[in-house]
């Protein structure tokens, strides 16, 4: 999602880096380019313009002008700024009230609203080990209770049973006398959307905050629909006590304005991003992270924590000790597939590596085929277990009947077996010594070879 911002304020710092002594007129000349690039990815124009009031006495400061490399200090100017911006820390949702919570969550139709209801539940559940009830007030979209009660099924959350004919106000009182009785600690209320913000609509979200005097009013907001999701959500923090923001779809190729507006216009912090349709695609908000991805510095913490998450320890012991006897079977290649997509496939990856940015072009023209990974899903998903564990009793016959049952051809059966036992020799020689299964190797930086000894 940052990436066309990301690319607009690195042409504006490539002015700065060119420059070894900063005068005042070419700080104007810098900021300007920045403030442009601000303006192009969607941010809004007050926005834009107090980011540039904030760091400009910064950046023409006597500190900034003696510097040797104007273009660092300007860097960690800018950084700080947007940080600010963004929210300074990371904010988590308000569960601090008496059983059952209430948390109201709002927006327009189409914003991915009763999905991010569903995956908040879940976030709930898997971090603070609350019990979550899922309740839908939308009774003007067809089918809108039931799509909410089949999220709720599919991902064990209880839902409140669908009673035709209840208005939004009989739903909600109804719902806090079951949780209060089968004990649930939260209540995700998830309200109608609308095609667009009107008075009706509103009047029927101010009625149920009253009625259910939430702990959170959080709205949820397409970061796609760009500057119009800053419209919408101080439009939502006029009639109601907004306390928080989800942005869903930055996965897509938005413009990255939005969440650098949303907060700075409504005063409500940012504390989640949808990141896919999958259930725990759900991503905590850190302003800082999130910096570091629009300054092109990668997000390696978050990558770190997507790795590692959906790992159990037992599996991460297998695999190591795998991995020290020099084994690399077919399963273990598949729980590699599996957790590549898990973190967004190789683009996923490459988003949260710091400098890959100015690696873009190069990238986009090795043409990167995420199909690939499930490609080779349905390849092993194809073979037996006895092929699994022991790849050379493939022969021909075999890879013909795995080749139609996957999907694909023999030649991509093929290709996967050399991937498998390139790895499976790189894995014994890394068991017998480390160093040696990597020298040689294009591209392995030395000091990482040197850290095998």
């Amino acid at each position: 999602m940052f990436e066309s911002l990301t690319d607009k304020i690195e042409s504006a710092f490539s002015f700065f880096n060119r420059i070894t002594r900063l005068d005042e007129k070419q700080a104007d000349e810098g900021l300007r380019k920045i403030r442009q690039a601000l303006l192009e990815s969607d941010v809004s124009l007050s926005v834009a313009k107090d980011f540039i009031n904030n760091v400009k006495p910064k950046i023409i400061g006597q500190e900034v002008l003696k510097s040797v490399t104007p273009g660092q200090m300007i860097v960690k100017i800018v950084f700080d700024e947007l940080v600010s911006i963004l929210g300074d820390e990371k904010k988590e949702i308000n569960l601090n009230a008496v059983p059952p919570v209430k948390i109201l969550v709002v927006g327009l139709q189409g914003s991915g609203k009763t999905t991010t209801t569903a995956k908040l539940a879940k976030y709930i559940e898997k971090n603070y080990s609350k019990k979550s009830m899922l309740v839908s007030l939308d009774i003007y979209r067809p089918a809108a209770q039931k799509q909410l009660e089949v999220l709720g099924e599919k991902n064990s959350i209880k839902t409140l049973p669908i009673i035709e004919g209840q208005f939004p106000l009989e739903i909600s009182k109804r719902a806090m006398n079951a949780a209060a009785l089968s004990g649930e600690d939260i209540i995700f209320f998830d309200t109608a959307g609308r095609t667009q913000i009107d008075q009706q609509m509103m009047m029927e979200l101010k009625q149920l905050e009253n009625e259910i005097n939430p702990s959170e009013i959080i709205l949820v907001a397409d970061s796609l629909t760009g500057q119009d999701a800053v419209n919408i959500a101080s439009e939502f923090k006029k009639t109601v006590s907004l306390s928080s923001i989800i942005l869903t779809r930055i996965d897509g190729d938005g413009k990255g304005g939005a969440a650098l507006s949303m907060r700075s216009v409504t005063g409500c912090p940012i504390k989640f991003l949808g990141t896919g349709e999958g259930i725990n695609e759900l991503e905590v908000f850190h302003p800082d992270r999130i910096a570091n991805r629009i300054l092109g510095m990668g997000d390696v913490v978050s990558l770190v924590e997507k790795v590692s998450e959906d790992l159990e320890q037992e599996k991460i012991e297998e695999l190591e000790e795998n991995f020290k006897k020099g084994i690399f079977g077919f399963n273990d290649y598949l729980k590699q597939i599996r957790q590549m997509k898990k973190i967004g496939g190789m683009s996923g990856v490459l988003s949260m590596l710091p400098g890959v940015s100015k690696m873009k072009k190069q990238i986009d023209e090795s043409n990167l085929d995420e199909s690939i990974l499930a490609k080779q899903e349905a390849i092993i998903l194809s073979m037996t277990e006895k092929e699994r564990d022991n790849p050379k009793v493939i022969d021909g016959s075999r890879k013909k009947r795995i080749a139609n049952g996957s999907g694909t051809d023999i030649s991509m059966v093929n290709k996967l077996l050399k991937q498998q036992k390139m790895m499976t020799n790189m894995m014994k020689k890394m068991s017998k010594g480390g160093r040696g299964a990597l020298e040689g190797m294009d591209g392995i930086p030395p000091e990482f070879l040197n850290n095998l000894k």
